[in-house]
């Protein structure tokens, strides 16, 4: 059986940031990274009402991918080494 934390990590190997952020938003667990991968997942999900906040999407996006790559350093590698 698969987790959700390799599921995540399979999709950060892949490069598949809108589901890995969408997934990580599931996560009750996130640290000092909470608000920003979830700010992150919220903004790619509903762009125009956070423009109209004054947000960035695109860089608050970012940041979330930032905070996940943050979060799981080693994501590549523990990946690999669990045989998935």
């Amino acid at each position: 059986m698969i987790t959700k934390t390799q599921r995540l990590m399979g999709f950060m190997q892949a490069g598949g940031w809108p589901r890995a952020l969408g997934l990580a938003n599931t996560f009750h667990r996130l640290g000092p990274y909470r608000d920003t991968i979830r700010l992150a997942h919220e903004c790619r999900v509903h762009p125009r009402f956070y423009r109209g906040l004054g947000r960035d999407p695109e860089a608050e996006t970012a940041a979330g991918i930032a905070a996940l790559k943050q979060l799981y350093p080693n994501a590549n590698e523990r990946f690999q080494s669990n045989g998935v």
